[in-house]
């Protein structure tokens, strides 16, 4: 475990909502950072990791919109595309409410970036924004399906945002619920040999929500899975073995501890590690699996830095422990 950088060379009184990629250089995570969530000196960090150390953070976006005008920057969200740039989503509002998605790309891996644009509006959702805050996955054809969700008129709305083309023209699938039943946000996409997909999310009904699909245009109505959660973000990744593995914070209040569980069928999940079991805030976790094998996560933690994790897939089959 090592922190992306340290609490004495913070580089914004706080930060969160950290996301995580590979490349061929090596590993680039974002987060948003700021005097705190909302403010509007909120801007998009990254840093880069050659191996050896993470660089020293820094800003790539913000959301000045005149010399009298700023808005808060949200949830970033790097992929990396089989065929084309690295791509930084990222979101500028006061409020979830008002979000717009925006979209940079950069072709070294993270070391510059392009000029950010809109992604676009759709009159069924809205302001387009991408991977509301959980990676995307690409299909064999090339589609980029981004799991998103939708906060307006007090109601939480999942919905998924396709792109072929890179980000520049758009199919939304959904909303694929109303918001009464289960207020969800926030899907991370699991995939499995069959060719179906599941999709687990953050809710305000004290549990992780589901839904399945066969086809991913047609999903099964939410429901809840066995495993709690305080109204607060989770990630999930399907491993190359097949193996699903979710982090999240495994309470109904608060945001510790922090754990990892897994399961083979998306149906029984097992608790295998604790990340973080000391009080206070260790959140909005992001997964992946990088080509080496080893699973990489980041997380907030106490909202000051952002904290990598490495674990070596091995380690999901020994008995439950704290790391």
């Amino acid at each position: 475990m090592t922190m992306i950088f340290e609490l004495t060379n913070a580089p914004t009184p706080e930060c969160h909502a950290s996301t995580i990629a590979e490349t061929s250089s090596g590993l680039v995570a974002a987060w948003f950072g700021g005097k705190h969530e909302r403010n509007s000196d909120v801007g998009i960090w990254i840093s880069r990791d050659d191996g050896t150390v993470w660089s020293a953070p820094l800003e790539v976006a913000n959301g000045v919109r005149s010399p009298a005008k700023r808005y808060p920057c949200w949830n970033p969200v790097l992929f990396n595309p089989r065929n084309g740039p690295l791509m930084l989503f990222y979101k500028v509002g006061p409020s979830p409410s008002s979000w717009k998605g925006m979209l940079m790309t950069s072709d070294n891996d993270g070391a510059t970036w392009s000029e950010p644009r809109k992604l676009g509006w759709n009159d069924r959702i809205g302001h387009i924004l991408g991977p509301v805050k959980n990676k995307p996955i690409q299909l064999e054809d090339g589609a980029i399906i981004c799991p998103s969700s939708t906060e307006t008129n007090n109601l939480w709305c999942v919905h998924f945002e396709v792109t072929w083309d890179l980000g520049e023209t758009w199919e939304i699938i959904g909303p694929i619920n109303d918001g009464k039943v289960f207020s969800a946000i926030q899907p991370s996409i699991l995939t499995y040999s069959d060719g179906r997909m599941q999709i687990l999310c953050r809710s305000r009904q004290q549990v992780v929500v589901q839904s399945w699909s066969e086809d991913g245009r047609n999903w099964s109505e939410l429901a809840p899975t066995d495993l709690p959660n305080p109204d607060s973000g989770t990630d999930a990744v399907t491993l190359s073995d097949g193996t699903q593995v979710l982090i999240y914070n495994n309470t109904t209040k608060g945001r510790s501890p922090l754990n990892i569980a897994v399961s083979s069928d998306g149906l029984n999940w097992r608790d295998q590690i604790v990340l973080e079991d000391q009080p206070g805030e260790y959140s909005y976790p992001a997964i992946i699996q990088s080509s080496d094998c080893n699973i990489h996560a980041t997380y907030t933690y106490q909202r000051k830095v952002i904290k990598h994790v490495v674990l070596d897939p091995s380690r999901l089959c020994a008995s439950p422990h704290i790391s």
